[in-house]
């Protein structure tokens, strides 16, 4: 198994792929397209290729230890394929032959990069991320001060005027939610990959507080429902309902909207992002029961 003892910065997120690619033939590795800097949005999966669910994670910057979760929940289920093991209490190979596994570890890789390097790791949008924040390790947004989780065509026309209610008017560390819905390439990239793909389900892994959301809207399907209450009995998180300014834009409203099927967020980890990397090895244990029962329920 590979370290998820790191900061999975760029460098070490694609040496985790291409270990996994290498080590395990059957691992299919593509890509959703390129951030605004240009870094590869990873695409992995494994297990049946009509019948799938989606798993994401780093949709913001300082919430990485979301991208070490879905890696090393990804390399379990390689494990577990090629040597008849269990994830967890679950004989994973037998339902990954029945639904398959995609995951996009990282959506916001510039973001990631920021929160973790510095602004330089903006490239030409240096000067933007310097200008408009004085502590990157809390960053939030892409390399051009937009949120990734605010940019989807879901409620976003009522969410901006939320955002300009706030006085969120231009590119931020977090909260500005771009010029108009899609506006990034990080989400035309995800919208894209979900509508190429007839995913049964969906999972968005964010941080901070041990909760879930699952609902969005009229259309929300009764599934979403089920899946969160079945999650939080496994993991003891609490099922949720966003703050105001955090309805609405986000990936999870996007897909329920856009396919009316389940999709959910959930926030692993207690505290104050970014959470230490010295939380991941108690918190993991509790998400994988998660991430395990979105594949086999």
């Amino acid at each position: 198994m590979s370290d998820y003892n790191i900061m999975p910065d760029y460098g070490t997120q694609q040496k985790i792929i291409n270990k996994i690619c290498q080590h395990y033939g059957f691992v299919k590795h593509s890509y959703a397209g390129k951030s605004v800097c240009g870094r590869y949005i990873d695409i992995l999966h494994i297990g049946n290729i009509k019948n799938r669910v989606l798993y994401c994670g780093g949709f913001h910057g300082s919430e990485y230890l979301t991208i070490l979760a879905l890696l090393k929940f990804f390399e379990e289920c390689c494990e577990a394929i090629k040597n008849h093991t269990d994830v967890g209490e679950y004989k994973i190979s037998n339902f990954l032959c029945v639904r398959g596994l995609t995951i996009v570890p990282c959506v916001n890789p510039d973001g990631v990069e920021i929160a973790l390097n510095g602004s330089s790791s903006a490239m030409k949008y240096k000067s933007l991320v310097d200008k408009v924040s004085s502590n990157t390790s809390k960053w939030q947004a892409n390399a051009r001060g937009v949120d990734i989780n605010h940019n989807f065509n879901a409620g976003w026309c009522e969410l901006k005027q939320r955002e300009l209610s706030r006085n969120i008017k231009c590119p931020s560390p977090t909260r500005y939610g771009g010029t108009h819905p899609e506006s990034e390439p990080e989400t035309k990239a995800l919208t894209a990959l979900c509508k190429n793909i007839n995913f049964e389900r969906a999972l968005a892994l964010h941080s901070q507080g041990r909760e879930i959301y699952c609902s969005f809207g009229k259309h929300t399907p009764v599934l979403s429902f089920r899946l969160a209450s079945l999650f939080s009995q496994a993991s003891g998180y609490n099922i949720a309902f966003p703050e105001e300014i955090a309805t609405g834009g986000g990936f999870k409203d996007w897909f329920i909207e856009k396919f009316r099927k389940p999709a959910l967020t959930i926030e692993m980890g207690l505290g104050e992002n970014p959470l230490p990397l010295s939380d991941f090895n108690k918190e993991y244990p509790i998400l994988q029961k998660i991430l395990c029962l979105g594949v086999t329920v």
